[in-house]
């Protein structure tokens, strides 16, 4: 599989997948725990080869960056775990030393040329590369960017509210790559009620997996692509938007969420951008009345 994604022009603007990693061998019984093996088992010969490792057994999990180019602007979406970050309580994580800054270079794409960097919530997996370490401190990546985070989510991991244990595999998260990002004066936040962005972005709130997870829409010439955050974190939940995740804090709201973006994407015909499917992580959203299909592109 590729460090880097083939390109997708789309509503006006050029959107490239920048790889961190693969996360193999994970259990569907640990990422989807009321799901019971035979309803995975129906499901399984639906699945990409991409989707499962080579026994098929097990799912295969992506984490990545979207680099979204627009005539006027750089943009990332999500910024996977990042390096050198102290995450003792989710060793996957912990000390990690990737290229990911040199998969960007590869990708035409340095640091500095960086406009915005979009959250579209503040976990793990989500917020690492906004930050990386200099001297000891934690600093920007992008140092001329504007990072554009959920209101609610700063609010929510910067207070004691988030200490429960759902949340203990982002622990550190927001003193070492959301704080600093305040701090420098490179913040801008979305309210809950989500609302346009530049010229063609609109934050759209999808709540539940985290207490203020946007997804973001992107529309122009009839087109339209949609950039789900953790929505769906596998295809399995195309299939099964009613299964949550080990890590959907609000589960009645993920799955709200879920199904709307689905209906959204389907209704749509847009280009759907996912976080953590495999393979290209891009693809589309069919429906036959209530049910879903996935088909990557």
């Amino acid at each position: 599989m590729s460090d880097l994604g083939k390109e997708y022009h789309i509503a006006g603007v050029t959107v490239r997948k920048v790889q961190e990693q693969y996360l193999r061998q994970v259990a569907p019984s640990f990422l989807y725990p009321a799901a019971t093996v035979e309803e995975i088992e129906a499901i399984e010969p639906g699945l990409a080869a991409a989707d499962m490792d080579d026994e098929r057994e097990t799912l295969v999990v992506s984490i990545h960056t979207w680099l979204v180019t627009t005539p006027d602007h750089v943009i990332l979406i999500d910024t996977g775990s990042g390096n050198d970050k102290e995450r003792p309580r989710n060793p996957g994580f912990h000390h990690q030393s990737i290229p990911f800054l040199e998969r960007l270079h590869h990708a035409g794409v340095e640091p500095g040329d960086v406009d915005f960097v979009i959250n579209t919530h503040l976990h793990v997996d989500h917020s690492g590369w906004n930050t990386v370490l200099e001297h000891g401190k934690w600093v920007p990546t992008f140092k001329n960017a504007r990072y554009v985070f959920p209101r609610a989510e700063q609010e929510y991991y910067s207070s004691t509210a988030s200490h429960n244990d759902v949340n203990i595999p982002s622990l550190g998260v927001y003193e070492d790559s959301v704080w600093p990002i305040i701090d420098g004066g490179l913040a801008d936040f979305i309210d809950s009620t989500g609302g346009s962005f530049l010229d063609r972005f609109t934050f759209l709130p999808t709540p539940g997996h985290s207490i203020g997870h946007m997804s973001v829409l992107v529309e122009a010439g009839g087109e339209a692509a949609i950039f789900g955050g953790d929505v769906m974190h596998h295809p399995i939940q195309v299939e099964r938007p009613d299964l949550n995740t080990v890590f959907c804090e609000f589960a009645d709201q993920a799955t709200r969420s879920r199904r709307r973006i689905l209906e959204l994407a389907a209704d749509n015909r847009a280009l759907y951008f996912s976080t953590h499917f495999p393979g290209s992580s891009a693809g589309h959203v069919t429906r036959n009345g209530n049910r879903f299909r996935w088909s990557y592109a």
